[in-house]
């Protein structure tokens, strides 16, 4: 089999918040001087020129700012990285746009603003509507500022949009968890995402952690809520993501389905396929803000033969990696992904997946239906046991 281009998709890294939150694990940073926002601009721009080869002629399907909180830069700073975007490698005529956004930022008019700069979907983190849970959580927001998140973002001009919310909090009780799922489906986004909180490495909350609700209640809140949401017509197509008139994330798609992205900004990731080198490249970019905002005037590094003075590291995926790389994000999906696309994007035929996948299906872990690689409703309980079976020894 050969490789195939996938559709490409841009991750654009925003790092400062306002407030470091203690479950967090990523590279986020406390803004506690003014963000360099014109100096990091120019930093994103540069970055991507460097990456624009990498495009292989294909236009960008969706783009997600991610943080951090993106939402603490102008509207300005948004359109400026968009106008570059498009101008360097160019948009589908659909193209999705996605911007993290926390409720304790939220203002009608600058956000009136980003959907003027081309942003047309918003992901507000709410994490919980419980003040006592908002405040174990560090959250820098309260319980009115995340109840009129929705009317704020539909008044901006945002009808499409997606509320994170966290189960398994501290303290939290089956009717707590509850409360919160009914009053973020009252608020009736087009998306919701709701996952249960872990303990990270790294985090506030790994070096004290907090005493979690035992796993009887978990399953509780997990079964109770399963039923909620498709009661209130929200599809589960994905572990923790739920969408109501199909609006789902298309770019989280994009990497569910093993598709290329682009990664700009500290500590950003990407995924590229190069066909004519039969390889699939993960590179990354420098971490910190500062090294970030100093690589300008760097020389060059190379990952996986190209040259990007803002890399920080990077692999080419071997052929024998690359079964647990497709299917640690493919099984995450309800539906599956079909066959032909785990053989298009890993160049690998499916007898890559053997003998694992048939010792799977006999214990009714996976689809037998080669055609389609799906879990079970049971293989949803135990993904990662399904997964382990492709870890290299």
């Amino acid at each position: 089999m050969s490789l195939l281009l996938p559709p490409l998709a841009l991750y654009i890294h925003i790092p400062w918040c306002i407030r470091k939150c203690p479950y967090c694990d990523f590279n986020s940073h406390e803004a506690r001087t003014d963000m360099p926002e014109a100096e990091y601009v120019a930093a994103l721009i540069h970055d991507l020129e460097q990456d624009q080869v990498l495009a292989q002629g294909r236009k960008i399907t969706s783009i997600f700012f991610g943080g951090g909180t993106p939402s603490l830069f102008s509207a300005k700073a948004i359109g400026d990285i968009l106008q570059a975007a498009e101008r360097l490698i160019g948009f589908e005529p659909d193209i999705e746009i996605t911007l993290e956004a926390n409720p304790g930022t939220f203002e009608q008019e600058k956000f009136r603003g980003f959907r003027l700069a081309g942003v047309n979907r918003l992901s507000i983190g709410i994490q919980s509507f419980n003040q006592t849970q908002l405040q174990l959580l560090g959250r820098v927001h309260n319980r009115d500022e995340a109840l009129c998140s929705a009317d704020v973002a539909r008044g901006a001009g945002f009808d499409n949009f997606n509320l994170d919310l966290m189960h398994g909090l501290p303290q939290q009780s089956v009717a707590d968890a509850l409360a919160d799922l009914d009053q973020a489906i009252a608020l009736a986004p087009s998306h919701l995402s709701w996952y249960q909180l872990t303990i990270e490495q790294n985090t506030a909350f790994y070096s004290a952690p907090p005493v979690l609700p035992e796993e009887d209640i978990l399953v509780d809140i997990q079964d109770a809520g399963f039923q909620k949401l498709a009661d209130a017509g929200y599809q589960q197509y994905e572990v923790s993501a739920y969408a109501r008139d199909n609006r789902r994330a298309r770019h989280n798609l994009n990497y569910w389905q093993f598709g290329d992205y682009l990664g700009i900004g500290a500590g950003a990731h990407g995924k590229i396929t190069l066909p004519e080198k039969q390889a699939i490249v993960r590179q990354w970019k420098t971490r910190l803000p500062q090294h970030y905002l100093a690589a300008h005037n760097k020389i060059p590094a190379a990952v996986g033969g190209h040259l990007n003075s803002f890399n920080g590291g990077g692999e080419v995926l071997q052929a024998e990696a690359l079964p647990l790389e497709f299917l640690m994000n493919a099984l995450r999906l309800n539906d599956g992904v079909p066959g032909d696309i785990f053989q298009q994007r890993t160049g690998l035929t499916l007898a890559a997946l053997q003998p694992q996948w048939q010792e799977l299906v006999s214990k009714g872990l996976v689809n037998s239906d080669p055609a389609v690689l799906q879990t079970t409703a049971l293989g949803q309980r135990f993904l990662n046991t399904i997964l382990a079976s492709y870890i290299r020894d």
